[in-house]
């Protein structure tokens, strides 16, 4: 049902239709003249033309009584550009929309032994339809003088497609149109040759190069759309093909399909947020993890087989099938077809088979050529670590070289054959233990063990159980090591008092350090209350004073009270925290000593515990113990069994 709006809408189209239309009288001896001189005049084809008669012309009676026909015409209205695009606007998510061309409607004649026939096609698309003209210019062009008018302007109103008879034909079979069909060599491909039809001549149809195909034996691969439109508009003396065989598809190979990058030539740069690329991280290595799916093979194809245009099968290959790359790390999955990852690890191509490598061996330094390494298993250094870079592993670092101001991080243990120099920056985490010729100005963190050879020098040092330095030169001189169990060392402290070393054992270090975080920011906290409050007391007063506050102050005043009330919880949670870490580390239960096997210079710091004691003078042999409260100096006590062999075990050459 159409409401008012739209109604008026209708309503101006229409008029604006209207006021479009030029019309123009036209006339002419013929009618198909009196259409060509409204064409001329409103400079349009006729495809495009409509008109009405006004009066019907005559040839009248040896000249007598001649009458000219007279027609009104005007271009048809074509809707307007901006319209057309809004009804064939496509949603970009919609699914794939099949186009239908533009294409105008058409008139075709064909000559057969028992008459004339006519056919009429339809627009699609945008196309235009053609008007009675049109199809009557179509008759007269192949000499076709007499025919009924009635049944061509029904045949242009229906534009059914289908040939009807519109007038007789006297048919000169002498004179008919001919084709020659040729298959070639190979029965792939059928041309025809086609003479056109003389005087009286009759024109081949449809079926008639069907008939004329299937007498050459063509049963496949005709192409029937075409050879309809070829009947309707036929190309004379020139070969044309009108059949092909289906040529036989071989199946595709088998492949594999890789979830990584198999060329590792390929450098992956990442762009910070800042737009700078970050060339110490070049992604080279690629880490997969345990039951990750590596790569799938893509089975083989079957071949679909082709067919001559006789009917003969060309049996077509079917695609080859290939083994899976199994190499070391990785297995076969369940579905028979993908390859999956045993173990963590660098996934690699190596003699074309896939392997988890659980060590990463990097050759020379870690340096801008290989950038920060990140890796799931064990790497091998065979260079030094280059200062600023970094490298993280799951498993055991071992560096034949130096490392320099640089970040080294294992969760297992950390071999650095030539030592530690970092220039009092980068840090080097072992969730193990580490073993190091010398370790100078660095930081320094173990889950385990620290073992050096050659000493350590001005360095913070944790080791949850022991720091062990024995060698020719195992000195250590400046900086804070703290170890649960022990410190060892062939010479502690210096002649001279210019750098402080401070041993401390007894306690868990990263506990400790965690507790003076804790007292840290508790006392930050309370500094930062004390000052509220005092600021809220005020402006307390000087509103009770003036009964009111500024409007700044005002808003003030309730920051303050909501910073205070933050405070306050967060004190609470320090305070709760601290109090558990103190209560852990009062429960440990460890010894705690520190030892010298050749000297102790005065102005060593030993902490045992929560006991601190000063050297004040010169000790040789010795060892510090923790006894009745007090810090005792006794024999020197070799490092225990489990710390010896693991000094034993490390070689700095």
């Amino acid at each position: 049902m159409i409401d008012f709006v739209q109604l008026q809408g209708i309503i101006k189209e229409h008029l604006e239709q209207d006021r479009a239309i030029q019309s123009i009288d036209a006339s002419g001896p013929t009618l198909e003249a009196a259409v060509n001189e409204a064409a001329t005049l409103l400079d349009t084809s006729i495809r495009r033309l409509e008109y009405e008669i006004i009066e019907r012309g005559s040839s009248g009676f040896l000249g007598a009584g001649k009458k000219d026909w007279v027609i009104r015409a005007y271009e048809r209205v074509m809707k307007k550009k901006a319209r057309k695009e809004e009804e064939f606007l496509i949603d970009e998510d919609a699914e794939d929309v099949e186009v239908i061309p533009d294409k105008d409607g058409d008139a075709f004649v064909q000559c057969r032994p028992n008459g004339v026939f006519l056919k009429i096609s339809a627009p699609s698309g945008n196309g235009k339809r053609i008007f009675s003209a049109y199809a009557v210019q179509a008759l007269e062009d192949r000499g076709i003088a007499e025919y009924d008018k009635s049944t061509v302007d029904k045949l242009v109103d229906e534009a059914a497609g289908i040939y009807v008879k519109v007038a007789d034909f006297t048919n000169n079979p002498a004179n008919n149109s001919t084709a020659s069909v040729e298959v070639d060599d190979n029965e792939m491909k059928v041309t025809v040759i086609v003479t056109p039809p003389t005087e009286g001549g009759a024109d081949l149809t449809a079926d008639a190069y069907r008939s004329l195909l299937t007498q050459n034996r063509v049963y496949h691969g005709i192409k029937e759309e075409f050879l309809i439109e070829f009947a309707d508009k036929p190309v004379y003396r020139e070969k044309v093909e009108l059949a092909e065989g289906l040529k036989p598809v071989n199946g595709k190979d088998a492949f594999i399909q890789y979830s990584f990058e198999t060329d590792q030539t390929k450098i992956s740069l990442k762009e910070g947020a800042n737009g700078r690329v970050n060339f110490k991280e070049l992604n080279i290595i690629q880490n997969v993890v345990q039951n990750q799916v590596l790569a799938k093979k893509i089975p083989p194809e079957d071949g679909v087989d082709g067919k001559t245009v006789t009917g003969k099968i060309l049996p077509a290959r079917s695609g080859n099938d290939i083994p899976l790359p199994v190499g070391n790390n990785v297995h076969v999955g369940d579905d028979g077809d993908s390859i999956v990852a045993d173990i963590n690890g660098q996934v690699i191509v190596a003699g074309g088979k896939i392997n988890v490598e659980p060590v990463l061996t990097v050759e020379g330094d870690v340096c801008l050529k290989t950038g920060n390494i990140i890796f799931l298993g064990t790497v091998i250094i065979t260079g030094n670590v280059e200062d600023g870079f970094s490298v993280k592993a799951a498993g055991n670092i071992e560096v034949k070289g130096t490392v320099g101001k640089a970040e080294v991080d294992a969760e297992g243990d950390i071999i650095i054959y030539q030592g530690i120099n970092a220039k009092g920056g980068g840090k080097i985490r072992s969730g193990k233990s580490l073993w190091s010729r010398f370790i100078e100005n660095a930081h320094v963190e173990a889950g385990n063990m620290v073992v050096v050879t050659d000493g350590i020098i001005n360095s913070h040092v944790d080791a949850i159980k022991s720091i062990i330095c024995q060698g020719k030169r195992a000195n250590i001189m400046g900086g804070r090591l703290r170890a649960g169990e022990e410190i060892n060392a062939k010479v502690l402290g210096n002649s001279t008092s210019g750098t402080e070393t401070i041993c401390e054992v007894g306690f868990d270090p990263q506990s400790k350090m965690e507790m003076e975080r804790l007292i840290e920011k508790k006392t930050a906290s309370e500094t930062e209350l004390d000052s509220i409050k005092l600021d809220l007391q005020t402006l307390i007063n000087t509103k009770k004073q003036r009964k009111t506050l500024p409007e700044d102050k005002e808003v003030y005043l309730q920051e303050l009270m909501e910073r205070r009330q933050i405070l306050t919880e967060e004190l609470n949670k320090v305070s709760e925290d601290l109090r558990k870490v103190q209560e852990y580390m009062n429960q440990i239960q460890v010894r705690g000593r520190v030892s010298a096997s050749t000297k102790v210079w005065p102005g060593v710091k030993v902490v045992i515990r929560d006991v601190k004691e000063d050297v004040r003078t010169e000790y040789r042999a010795v060892t510090f113990i923790l006894e009745n409260g007090l810090v005792r100096v006794s024999k020197y006590e070799e490092p225990d069994e489990q710390a010896q062999k693991g000094l034993d075990g490390f070689s700095s050459n």
